[in-house]
């Protein structure tokens, strides 16, 4: 399925999962970016104008201050995810990446949730299998919007938040807590590096990925693999490996630009 996903639209609709004109159908996750494998599963989403009223699985997801459906099933072997929004629930979304609601933020800046998050993601790399216009409208919006400013943002934030944690472990010897605090941090910072240079993401999963399709000069593959593998870590002297990630982590922190 990973490579005709359209062909099966008409058993998906067949079975009633569906609707028969929607706003688009689009595909997204690790195939449509080429990292597929045999058991990766496919990502639908389906944008209707009106809130789907047809199967679901479970309760409602939540999307902000919202909420969508969601289901599971099978085709020819293949399990499909399908996500089912409005139109207007994407524009709400898109209009929380606004350069005006970044600019206007305070705190901690603008305030997405996970789900947002991925479906914003995921808009950027989705394939449509029905009405093209519409996700290349949405898309085109998404690109002109301040979402990678928002995720460059967070990810310093979180990164700051967690060097700060490693140094005070590191002050009172408590070495496997900064160990675990200075990974974290580094992942935080690498993803706002990525999300400077609109690769965006926030599964570790595909962080090595989607290190390898970005050009940058801030940090190569090579020195991020071997800090994100703890090549140099030497369980008699954690300290050492912790004072080698922290300034990586604060160089990012000065030089990525939001």
């Amino acid at each position: 399925m990973a490579d005709n996903s359209s062909s099966h639209l008409p058993e998906l609709r067949a079975q009633g999962l569906l609707p028969d004109a929607p706003r688009c159908v689009y595909q997204a996750g690790s195939i449509v970016r080429g990292w597929g494998n045999p058991t990766s599963d496919v990502d639908l989403y389906v944008i209707t104008d009106q809130e789907w009223s047809g199967r679901v699985d479970g309760a409602p997801i939540p999307l902000g201050a919202d909420i969508f459906h969601s289901i599971e099933t099978y085709v020819e072997g293949t399990r499909c995810d399908i996500r089912y929004l409005t139109d207007a629930q994407v524009e709400a979304v898109l209009a929380k990446v606004s350069h005006e609601a970044f600019d206007s933020a305070v705190g901690e800046g603008v305030q997405l949730d996970r789900q947002e998050t991925v479906l914003l993601e995921w808009l950027r790399h989705g394939v449509a299998l029905e009405n093209e216009e519409w996700l290349r409208r949405r898309s085109d919006e998404l690109k002109a919007s301040a979402f990678g400013a928002v995720l460059v943002q967070r990810g310093l934030n979180y990164a700051d938040s967690r060097v700060e944690d490693a140094v005070g472990q590191m002050s009172i010897g408590d070495l496997e807590s900064a160990v675990l605090s200075a990974h974290v941090a580094l992942g935080y910072a690498v993803d706002a590096l990525l999300a400077s240079h609109a690769e965006y993401g926030q599964n570790p999963k595909w962080r090595a990925r989607r290190f390898r399709s970005v050009a940058q000069s801030v940090l190569s593959f090579e020195d991020y693999w071997a800090l994100e593998t703890m090549q140099s870590f030497d369980p008699a002297d954690p300290a050492a490996w912790v004072n080698e990630v922290l300034p990586v982590c604060r160089k990012i922190s000065m030089e990525v630009i939001l």
